[in-house]
């Protein structure tokens, strides 16, 4: 079963990237003899040409992130695999992908605008600032949640018998080899001739060398200042620092390079994950024992508390496995920058999408051949996939705790990436909103540190149910997280309607998930904020979000009654005589 799955979801992502990602390419015109803003903008800092390969990692990995591992996870936890296969599949391929791949062409044609500034052209000046706050507030719960998360993975565990079951000092470890790594590669791609091939060639070798001596590194903790009272609080303070170096560093020298030698970690994940699914089921090693749909009456609710109804719960649940608002900030933030030609947002964009589609399968496998009870329901998705993942890799022949390893390095690193490109996204959001000058070093400083400010409050707050008990933040945050960041893909779906609709080009293939992700998400947001078990601070920032959503569909509904405009003026590159009708 978790074969056909896997085989089935993978042939149905290929059809759709040739036919229907074909087919709205075609819709959007996209022509290779329009220049880029990475050319014509260029400024050696944030507009920066990339190869296709390297642009490809940076925006999967900055995209991937925790959402496509957790979301999944606890929706097939809660609600049964079923409907979060169906989701995961029908979402990618028709509401996922259209968004990532529209806002990159939105972007691109702006001048790699974000998609807020594409709300102010075509809808309004309010509607902008609008769009600029919920963006940035969406940011800071993104922040919270993946601070938590990597903190987590950084951490040692043992069971009540004193054996360990998480490395997390190996992975801490492996997190700073790789950063060190992913610098040399800046340096060789930028400052040097060294062919990229080459320096491939050199550099993920030993990443994979730096993973398997991480997985030999065990500790007590004893490297922790005694004035920690929770060991956690280190790293919450390490991943704060780090975010706000990385956000004001060129991309060149971090950002492009650590996302191009983490995508291959991703990649290790997938495909040794997906072939131990293969291997695994051949030989009759991996059965499917959880249950298709979970219901909603069974007792074993007595004992955790469910997340809420299926509709439309799942879709808030599973969040970047099937569509993320966050994407359209990545897309139109920091890969619109660094595209180097019009057809490679299809690649990117749509085709980004749907390999997340395929990660998103194999995390939701991981929970397949679990034994249902609240035991399982209340296991860490992190410690439940790297588990998954190094049982699969195991089929083939990998040793247990490599697998095991790789599976939560990975993880981490997707969750360190995300921290630092969401950081960087919500500085460039913070300084629209103020008018500050980005080529001021002084104002990039002070837009993070503005950024951190809130974040660095809310993940050291205690959370607990209405019952008592003491839950971790990312748990505490991650239903309303997913909510508003999905409801900032249906804002990110309507800032595009508008546009094309207003420039007279065909509009529904957006507009149709515009308004199933909208109604969707304002009523799961609707429902978080009326839950007793929603913590208070989450509660107000929630609220505040769910007004500046309505706003923004009354001001949209306000702007599709204006006429027509022109559409937006091309850059051909130099030597390409613009056709007639350009």
């Amino acid at each position: 079963m978790l074969a056909v799955l896997l085989l089935g979801g993978v042939v149905l992502f290929v059809l759709a990237y040739r036919f229907y990602g074909g087919w709205i390419a075609a819709k959007l015109g996209l022509d290779d003899r329009r220049a880029v803003p990475s050319e014509y903008l260029f400024d050696g800092m944030d507009y920066v040409p990339a190869r296709t390969a390297v642009l490809f990692g940076h925006h999967f990995s900055s995209i991937a992130g925790a959402g496509p591992i957790v979301g999944p996870i606890l929706a097939g936890l809660f609600f049964g695999w079923g409907p979060v296969v169906l989701w995961i599949v029908l979402g990618s391929i028709l509401v996922g992908g259209v968004h990532d791949f529209g806002s990159m062409v939105a972007s691109i044609r702006h001048k790699a605008r974000s998609v807020a500034e594409l709300a102010r052209d075509y809808m309004s000046p309010v509607a902008f600032r609008l769009f600029l706050a919920f963006i940035w507030l969406t940011m800071v719960y993104i922040i919270v949640v993946f601070v938590d998360l990597t903190a987590t993975s950084f951490l040692d565990a043992r069971d009540a018998a004193g054996r360990e079951t998480a490395q997390g000092t190996g992975v801490a470890v492996a997190a700073g080899l790789f950063l060190i790594l992913a610098i040399v590669l800046g340096v060789l791609n930028a400052r040097t001739r060294v062919p990229i091939w080459a320096s491939t060639l050199v550099l993920v070798p030993l990443l994979f060398g730096a993973v398997a001596f991480a997985s030999t590194i065990h500790s007590d903790g004893s490297y922790i200042p005694a004035f920690f009272a929770d060991p956690k609080h280190f790293w919450i303070w390490i991943l704060l620092a780090y975010a706000l170096v990385a956000s004001v560093t060129p991309v060149w020298i971090l950002l492009q390079p650590r996302d191009y030698l983490s995508s291959f970690l991703l990649y290790a994940t997938v495909l040794g994950g997906g072939l131990g699914i293969l291997v695994g089921s051949a030989q009759g090693g991996l059965q499917v024992t959880w249950p298709a749909v979970v219901s909603p009456s069974d007792p074993v609710f007595q004992e955790v508390a469910r997340l809420g109804p299926l509709f439309p719960v799942l879709f808030v649940t599973v969040a970047c496995g099937a569509c993320s608002g966050f994407h359209s900030i990545v897309s139109s933030g920091t890969t619109a920058k660094q595209l180097r030609c019009e057809t490679d947002a299809r690649r990117i964009g749509y085709g980004g999408m749907l390999v997340e589609g395929v990660v998103a399968l194999i995390a939701l496998a991981t929970v397949m051949g679990l034994t249902f009870d609240a035991a399982t329901l209340r296991r860490d998705p992190v410690g439940l996939y790297s588990m998954g993942i190094g049982r699969f890799m195991n089929a083939w022949g990998l040793p247990l705790r490599l697998g095991t390893m790789l599976g939560l390095l990975a993880l981490s690193t997707f969750l360190l990436t995300t921290l630092d490109t969401c950081t960087r996204l919500a500085r460039y959001v913070l300084q629209e909103f103020l008018g500050w000058d980005n080529r001021i070093p002084r104002n990039r400083w002070l837009a993070t540190l503005l950024t951190l400010v809130l974040p660095a409050i809310l993940v050291f707050l205690t959370y607990t149910t209405p019952t008592g008990q003491r839950i971790p933040v990312w748990r505490a945050v991650w239903p309303v997280f997913g909510a508003t960041n999905q409801l900032l893909a249906g804002l990110a779906l309507l800032a595009v309607t508008v546009w094309l609709k207003r420039t007279g080009r065909p509009w529904l293939f957006v507009g149709l998930p515009m308004v199933f992700m909208v109604s969707m998400t304002l009523s799961a947001t609707f429902l978080f904020l009326r839950s007793p078990a929603t913590a208070t601070p989450v509660r107000v920032i929630s609220t505040l979000l769910f007004a500046l959503g309505i706003l923004m569909v009354v001001e949209a509904v306000r702007a599709l009654r204006h006429p027509n405009v022109p559409p937006e003026p091309a850059v051909w590159k130099e030597g390409v005589e613009a056709p007639a009708r350009a």
